[in-house]
């Protein structure tokens, strides 16, 4: 029966478990550059059948929150190339996640300028400055002139990714950030060719994608979504018909993978949105996420409701989460007070298997 140690195909790697390590932010690069403590997180964690890193912001206006990495400098490749050595060292295979916050942004990040968005709406809630919480600020929509060049940064960091050894890039359209943003008519109100019908908020999506694909290979890119995901105050009139007319596109780009958050940030489904209607739209390997254990994720394996499943918080605790998971050993229990910045604790030092018995 296929199950979370089957091999599987996904673009041009060959995973040998579909034990999936999701996109996590740490807020551990100081400098926006990714450091030896990263690539030691990232190398205990090599095990997983794909490991996808934190978010990478594509461009300083990209930053949203302190100590994230980018990819948009060579210093910032220079990091990362010590991460995807030594993951590859340890047998593994590391995808970076594209990142570009828009409006979930402040001023504070970009000497005084607005955050950008796809419309002047501001989201409720606070950013995570360097000085503490601070209110969101109304952002600036982007002029249709200006959205030519975010395609092309996305392009450029993919080509920096391949650069820094990185075996292929997911594209974050998800979580209430930029492409996210577009996607969803809750924050999108534009009345050009990227608001209004589903084709218009879907354009910047698809011609990100495109032009990533393009640049370094279709089967070296994923996409991941959010549809029903109220994060950063995100919210959509009609997220059944918006995802699936955005999985029914990106199906015929022959892309890696399609991963979808399945539920909220409390890990709750919805009634608004069926995944099973996203599956089928999307011709590709399906990845999911949202508060899966190892029984339901092999169930829904088993029973083709995906293809792999990434899992969030049981990766912090335990590096060797894949040998746990065959053994049914106990798992580490999670110390979210270390989540978010720091130093070792709480990131490097959670035990092993054999460091345990």
């Amino acid at each position: 029966m296929t199950g979370l140690f089957s091999p599987l195909n996904i673009g041009s790697l060959t995973l040998p478990n579909r034990v999936v390590m999701a996109p996590l932010t740490r807020n551990r690069a100081p400098d926006t550059v990714a450091t030896d403590l990263l690539a030691t997180y990232y190398q205990q964690r090599a095990s997983a059948g794909l490991i996808i890193t934190e978010g990478a912001q594509i461009s300083p206006q990209g930053v949203g929150y302190p100590a994230t990495p980018g990819i948009h400098s060579e210093a910032q490749v220079e990091g990362w190339r010590k991460t995807t050595s030594a993951v590859h060292s340890a047998g593994g295979r590391i995808y970076i996640q594209l990142w570009h916050v828009g409006r979930v942004s402040h001023p504070d990040f970009h000497h005084g300028e607005l955050p950008v968005a796809p419309s002047a709406i501001a989201p409720a809630g606070q950013a995570f400055t360097d000085e503490g919480l601070k209110p969101f600020v109304t952002p600036r929509a982007l002029a249709c002139d200006e959205l030519p060049g975010i395609v092309t940064l996305y392009r450029q960091a993919a080509l920096n990714a391949m650069q820094a050894g990185f075996d292929g890039v997911e594209i974050h359209a998800a979580n209430g950030y930029l492409l996210d943003q577009f996607l969803r008519d809750g924050s999108n109100r534009r009345d050009d060719d990227y608001g209004g019908s589903l084709e218009n908020r879907s354009r910047l999506l698809l011609e990100v994608t495109t032009a990533v694909c393009k640049a370094i290979g279709s089967d070296k890119v994923g996409v991941r979504i959010s549809p029903v995901n109220e994060f950063n105050d995100m919210r959509d009139s009609d997220p059944q018909t918006t995802f699936n007319h955005v999985a029914t596109s990106l199906s015929s780009l022959n892309l890696a993978y399609l991963h979808v958050v399945e539920v909220n940030m409390a890990g709750e489904s919805s009634a608004a949105c069926d995944m099973r209607q996203i599956l089928d739209r999307f011709a590709g390997t399906y990845i999911a996420n949202g508060g899966y254990d190892k029984a339901h994720a092999n169930t829904a394996i088993a029973d083709g409701r995906a293809d792999a499943v990434s899992f969030g918080v049981p990766f912090i605790a335990n590096p060797d989460l894949v040998a746990r998971f065959h053994l049914d050993a106990p798992l580490n229990n999670a110390d979210p007070d270390t989540f978010y910045g720091g130093n070792e604790k709480g990131y490097t030092d959670y035990p092993f298997l054999d460091e345990t018995e």
